[in-house]
């Protein structure tokens, strides 16, 4: 009785903020989200594992973020002069080559080659000799694959090597910034990325986490529908004629690819999957980042083949992550051992103990299971 009573009278609250956030009604949606929050993250309590959980689980985080959302724009609102109206007329923020404090290139990241020979193909060379290209090239790309893998890094590195301007846009932004207006901000986005390639400047427009903005919902609160039917449209725009010739792509990045629409999957000729690193990979991060280490400590005693085997599983994150933790323990140590001076004197090795004391306390980020799950989604939408 209680599980129904929860549920019921969740979904009833969550259908009324629904129609209230349509409305414009904004503080009384936040009021009613947050009893429908309320209500079923006490149904998880009592029902962890009731076979609707991850359902509920899902719809709770939607509403947190919808929550934030409109609290914020609520708060420009707020402001004297402050209104949507207003945020909508800024301007697009566009990051330059020259303009970026990342540099690094394809030839900088330590791993990746697959993804770095699919995105060469799909964009450096179009973009370096187009008149190979009558039929033109692709103009969306889809990078998948397990969290703090180099998605984004990699990214920014493409862009790097062509010296494409960059816009960055992410779920929060495009629904905090442009709420009520979202579908004309989304044309502001192309509009302002279709001038500057137009002047031979290639332009990326990078989506990180795409799924939030893209997935398939049952019900759709606020301009969430007409944003990305706008987005949809704008994509395909891309492919006319007029707009044949320009250096101007779209690039999304997931760790959920499952979760996309079919409709925006298709828009996507390029959808290339980020792996986690392999042993080989794995012992080449190490080396990288423990040479970085080596100008303080001496590191020549270290098995990076064992460092390596122990890590299956973990990120390219996540053993940078490794060192950097080894670096703070070791300094840690020697500022204690300095007696309060400025300047530690004390000499350190880099050990074996060091490493394997912060692996064993890290447990990995990426299970076989998940592996499985991109595996299975490559086979069925994957297209390099």
């Amino acid at each position: 009785m209680a599980m129904h009573y929860l549920v019921e009278k969740g979904t009833e609250y969550a259908k009324l903020a629904v129609e209230l956030d349509k409305k414009g009604e904004y503080e009384k949606a936040i009021k009613y989200y947050k009893t429908a929050i309320e209500l079923f993250s006490k149904y998880l309590s009592l029902y962890p594992d009731n076979s609707l959980a991850d359902f509920y689980k899902d719809l709770i985080a939607r509403y947190k973020l919808r929550i934030e959302i409109l609290e914020k724009h609520m708060e420009k609102a707020s402001v004297p002069g402050g209104s949507a109206a207003e945020s909508a007329k800024d301007d697009v923020e566009v990051l330059m080559p020259d303009k970026r404090t990342n540099k690094k290139k394809f030839d900088d990241l330590v791993d990746l080659e697959e993804v770095k020979k699919a995105l060469k193909r799909a964009v450096v060379y179009p973009v370096k000799t187009p008149q190979l290209y009558p039929l033109g090239w692709p103009r969306g790309i889809l990078l998948f694959g397990p969290p703090g893998c180099g998605k984004t890094e990699i990214s920014i590195a493409l862009a790097n090597e062509i010296n494409a301007a960059l816009i960055n846009v992410s779920p929060a932004t495009i629904m905090s910034k442009w709420l009520g207006e979202a579908e004309k901000n989304v044309a502001k986005v192309f509009d302002k990325a279709r001038e500057i390639a137009s002047s031979g400047t290639p332009v990326i427009i990078f989506i990180d986490e795409v799924d939030g903005l893209f997935q398939e919902y049952s019900d759709e609160v606020g301009g969430e529908k007409r944003m990305r039917n706008q987005f949809l449209m704008e994509m395909d725009g891309l492919k006319e004629k007029v707009n044949n010739n320009l250096p101007l792509f779209v690039i999304g990045a997931t760790n959920k690819p499952w979760k996309l629409d079919i409709g925006f999957i298709r828009r996507f000729e390029k959808r290339v999957y980020v792996p986690p690193p392999d042993k080989e990979v794995r012992k080449s991060l190490f080396k990288y980042y423990i040479d970085k280490l080596s100008n303080v400590y001496k590191a020549d005693e270290l098995d990076l083949d064992k460092l390596a085997e122990m890590t299956e599983g973990y990120s390219s994150a996540d053993i940078a992550s490794i060192v950097k933790e080894v670096q703070n323990n070791i300094a840690e140590e020697l500022n204690e051992k300095s007696d309060g001076k400025n300047t530690p004197t004390v000499e350190r090795k880099l050990t074996m103990d060091d490493f394997i004391q912060v692996i064993n306390r890290r447990k990995p980020s990426i299970s076989p299971k998940i592996i499985e799950a991109y595996k299975i989604w490559y086979d069925q939408h994957g297209a390099l």
